[in-house]
């Protein structure tokens, strides 16, 4: 009888954890999109009309649509920067140790103080970016007040804010590439994009689609850039689906509405990951 009790007691800790911190909050988030709730007063159960508003939300659909155009620019952007700097801090460079942990800092700061550094570089007037267009003869740039160019700004901030940590995630991918690979290929002729091309990128393809993931799931999560820089705007246009999701549940106390919300946005990030497996990731 010990010997069936004991790994029960063993794995006890790990299964009174999950019910409480994950099969609890789930199972209550899906109840509550049944309800309109606003904590003070008692539950009220509305059936689906949670579900009949979201897809009537224009705000919703407009902060899901900013968050895509955040994710089409800041993945792309992390993936080419990161690999293109863990390519070099590959190479047997001068003071490449002092490199890589400089690449890294920002990712071990704060959100928010990244965030209201970038705020002040964005700045109209005093911001040193446009400060230094002025000076070679361009105009100043409304980064964050000009709705075409507010969510673009903001993926630049995060890519340079996270940009640290897929560095060294590739850093580990290519250092498992065999250097026999590449000896093979100058002996054949090949050009450094060729080796590049052809033994690189086949070779680091997991390191690539766990980086798509990561920057997928993090992009996803976009809150504390837009609700520290602009609060969502301007004219919505950098209100991400995390913001709108706080807004909804902690701004107006739209539980109910917020965990409806909540539970759409899981499953969208779930199908988009599912979408990015079959297309990312390749057969070995």
């Amino acid at each position: 009888m010990r010997k069936k009790i004991i790994p029960y007691l063993l794995v006890s800790p790990y299964i009174v954890h999950f019910i409480i911190f994950v099969a609890f909050p789930v199972g209550f988030s899906i109840y509550l999109t049944f309800n309109n709730w606003n904590i003070i007063s008692p539950m009220e159960f509305t059936g689906l009309n949670n579900y009949k508003r979201l897809f009537q939300d224009a705000v919703f659909w407009k902060s899901i649509f900013n968050t895509l155009i955040f994710l089409a620019i800041h993945i792309p952007l992390q993936i080419i920067v990161a690999l293109f700097l863990a390519e070099l801090l590959n190479q047997k460079i001068n003071f490449r140790g002092f490199f890589r942990a400089a690449f890294f800092l920002p990712v071990i700061v704060s959100g928010v103080v990244v965030t209201i550094l970038w705020q002040q570089l964005y700045g109209f007037d005093t911001g040193l970016i446009n400060r230094l267009l002025v000076k070679i003869g361009f105009e100043k740039i409304g980064w964050l007040t000009n709705p075409n160019w507010a969510m673009p700004s903001i993926a630049v901030m995060a890519t340079w804010k996270n940009v640290g940590l897929y560095i060294v995630l590739f850093l580990v991918g290519l250092q498992t590439v065999p250097p026999q690979y590449y000896e093979a290929a100058e002996l054949e002729g090949a050009t450094h994009m060729q080796k590049f091309l052809k033994i690189t990128l086949p070779m680091i393809n997991p390191t690539i689609f766990m980086v798509v993931v990561l920057s997928t799931v993090g992009g996803f999560s976009l809150f504390i850039e837009p609700y520290v820089m602009t609060g969502g705007g301007p004219l919505n246009s950098t209100i991400s689906a995390v913001l709108y999701i706080y807004k909804q549940g902690f701004f107006y106390y739209h539980m109910g509405y917020a965990a409806t919300l909540g539970l759409f946005f899981a499953m969208l990030i779930l199908t988009v990951v599912m979408i990015q497996k079959k297309f990312v990731e390749k057969d070995k």
